[in-house]
């Protein structure tokens, strides 16, 4: 791969090796790291996320890692402005932009733009999480269903954050999620010559590396980090308090399930998690090169 684009963005499910590939290619052709997973933001769970390491950091230079106080709910609109600031500089500096995660969705933003939703009144969204607390997620995604049919049938009852932001804003603009669709403010990366990477391991070979990977970042340290974010006492719904492995790892903490239990728990969900990436990526990514972890394209 000796010419690029604009920008490289590179995707792929959690485990497959994006950052080493990303860093790889941020050396080589004088590129910053722009973070694309939306865990990653945090700045508390450094090694439950995976974020880069101190040596990652002094290869090439990263941006969009750990800015965000956990207490935040940390958007996709967000995600668009912060990245539009990092674009601008990186290219005063005169460095390719080297963009790399898993969530499809801010890759989605990055080139077609987001829906100009209007923001919802925090009265709306505190009255919506305080009900979801003392219910469940599968009984609101009952009453955006009887609401707005549309917008619930494209969501899964157990997906709690869409579900939320769903009802939210169904309550508080009268309309549903859905109609704002076409009214979209461009994405940052649009209309630009783009080098779009996708990384698609073999399955059960993935399956493997996220099992051991969890078990090393337990030896890391991650219990540590999900003991001092849970003495935080943040709303449960938050993003952050959902990242993969920190429910089953803070239910080991209150002395509910043995440390091999949250251990396997935290590994199903990611496995989980990583099958719907490789899901959506067919779907949504169907036209990215398939490469392997060094960059080379393979049949997809």
């Amino acid at each position: 791969m000796e010419e690029v684009g604009a920008a490289i963005l590179i995707a792929g499910p959690t485990a497959s090796g994006k950052s080493a590939l990303a860093l790889a290619l941020a050396e080589r052709h004088g590129g910053t790291v722009v973070n694309a997973d939306s865990m990653q933001v945090y700045r508390d769970l450094r090694i439950l996320t995976a974020r880069p390491s101190e040596q990652d950091l002094a290869r090439a230079p990263h941006r969009l890692d750990g800015h965000v106080d956990g207490a935040v709910n940390y958007s996709v609109a967000r995600y668009l402005d912060d990245a539009a600031a990092a674009l601008a500089a990186i290219e005063r500096a005169g460095r390719v932009p080297v963009f790399a995660g898993g969530t499809g969705l801010y890759f989605k933003a990055l080139v077609e733009g987001l829906s100009d939703v209007p923001a919802v009144p925090e009265a709306v969204r505190a009255e919506v999480r305080s009900r979801w607390a003392a219910s469940s997620t599968p009984a609101l995604h009952a009453e955006l269903a009887r609401l707005d049919p549309g917008g619930a049938a494209r969501l899964r009852p157990t997906d709690t954050l869409r579900v939320l932001r769903a009802l939210e804003v169904r309550l508080a603009t009268g309309r549903s999620l859905l109609s704002f669709r076409d009214a979209r403010r461009p994405g940052p990366l649009a209309g630009r010559r783009l080098t779009r990477l996708r990384l698609a391991p073999d399955l059960l070979q993935l399956r493997a590396r996220i099992d051991r990977r969890f078990v090393r970042m337990i030896e890391d340290g991650a219990l540590g980090e999900v003991a001092r974010l849970g003495a935080r006492g943040l709303d449960p719904a938050l993003p952050i308090m959902r990242a993969h492995g920190v429910p089953a790892l803070l239910a080991h903490l209150r002395g509910e399930i043995s440390l091999e239990e949250a251990v396997a728990r935290g590994q199903a969900d990611t496995r989980a998690y990583a099958k719907r990436q490789f899901t959506w990526a067919r779907g949504q990514m169907a036209d990215w090169t398939v490469v392997d972890p060094d960059g080379r394209p393979v049949e997809p």
